[in-house]
């Protein structure tokens, strides 16, 4: 226990928007460099996104040179990061914000640089001198799960050994589970969150994908996080990008509030429409995310396109979404007892109900007996708080 992470960390990630582009000359707005993280920690600062609560700006793969320095130690490319790491957390944190960075496990990271296998404690001694606050650490290219255990160890440890705070994400349950059950409890000793699907794409059927992933193994996962260690069905929101409609970005944001999951954007910061941006930085969803209490929300019933999850927050309230699954037609009405809720407590004898999604309004005050009607737009989610 690191004492990091009480509440799902939250960023800006350059992975699925931009990818491993390192071809500077030819895309010199989508390359990762140095110039692309200090254009974002600028938006960051001055658009609210820090204010907001998103706090790291996170390097992920293809920021490496292709090998080592003379001393072992890790390198960024010279030409797309002129003047390294160092100077460029030096400028993410002058700006109120802290900086994440990538390596792997393995011999190699997933796009064929340098790994850190072998180099656990100089790559972590690397990362302190260098001012890194989070590491993710990628899970390809191990030889075996029982490497792939051990280096997800040695990292944690070595990055303690640091003696700096630095938030550690791993891929660790990801890529034992085409193989083994994860021992989830071994993981949150070491880890802050953890991986358990795939990449998250653009596209309305990787949002759902992983939300009948966690569905499905929710018996397993909901109990083990917490403050200090999280799921991560994937933390990029790809909101404010070209493969959701305005629903679905609704349902993403909701559900990954209700999922108690790290929300790491994935997007362009310098061309983001208002509404994504609004609904981005939503102040009432983020509470839902960031609560204290810590408990991972739930899959209560699913009825037809409907599904019903809850997450218990402090203060004895619940976080609710109804989620309509129907890709045709209209919007459509789900009705459920409020006796559903918080086994029977949540409105014994009553309470009161809020919607914050997809528009913030209040709905007033409901007895325990009562049911609940609520309209729900095809892909949509209406979140509540109750």
């Amino acid at each position: 226990d690191n004492g990091l992470a009480r509440t799902p960390p939250m960023g800006w990630l350059h992975w699925e928007r931009f990818l491993c582009a390192t071809d500077c000359a030819a895309e010199p707005r989508r390359c990762v460099s140095e110039q692309l993280f200090v254009e974002m920690a600028d938006r960051m600062a001055a658009e609210g996104w820090r204010d907001a609560g998103y706090e790291f700006l996170c390097i992920d793969d293809c920021w490496m040179a292709p090998t080592r320095d003379t001393q072992g130690r890790l390198q960024a490319d010279p030409k797309r990061f002129p003047g390294g790491i160092r100077r460029l957390a030096d400028y993410v944190h002058s700006k109120g914000l802290k900086l994440g960075i990538y390596s792997d496990v393995g011999n190699k990271t997933c796009a064929g640089f340098p790994g850190s296998y072998n180099h656990y404690d100089l790559d972590a001694q690397t990362f302190a001198s260098w001012g890194v606050d989070l590491l993710k650490f990628d899970g390809c290219n191990s030889d075996s799960l029982e490497l792939l255990a051990e280096g997800y160890k040695r990292m944690s440890l070595a990055l303690n050994r640091t003696g700096r705070s630095i938030v550690y994400s791993c891929e660790w349950p990801f890529y034992l589970r085409p193989v083994q059950q994860p021992n989830y409890t071994e993981i949150k000793q070491y880890c802050n969150h953890w991986r358990n699907f795939y990449d998250v794409y653009d596209s309305w059927s990787s949002i759902k994908s992983i939300l009948d992933w966690t569905a499905l193994h929710q018996d397993t996962i909901v109990k083990i996080a917490g403050p200090g260690g999280w799921n991560d069905p994937d933390m990029a929101l790809v909101i404010g990008n070209f493969g959701l409609s305005w629903e679905q970005s609704v349902t993403q944001m909701a559900m990954w509030a209700i999922m108690a999951a790290p929300l790491f954007m994935s997007n362009d910061l310098r061309h983001i429409s208002p509404e994504a941006k609004c609904l981005l930085q939503n102040k009432e969803v983020i509470a839902i995310n960031q609560d204290p209490l810590g408990k991972q929300g739930y899959q209560l019933t699913k009825d037809k396109n409907f599904e019903l999850w809850e997450r218990p927050l402090a203060g004895r309230a619940y976080a609710v979404a109804v989620l309509n699954h129907q890709e045709i037609g209209g919007p459509q009405k789900f009705t459920f007892s409020l006796t559903f809720l918080g086994n029977g407590l949540a409105c014994n004898p009553a309470c009161s109900i809020r919607q914050v999604l997809p528009a913030s309004r209040d709905w007033g005050v409901y007895s325990w007996i009562s049911s609940l009607s609520v309209e729900v737009n095809p892909t949509g989610t209406v979140l509540l708080k109750v």
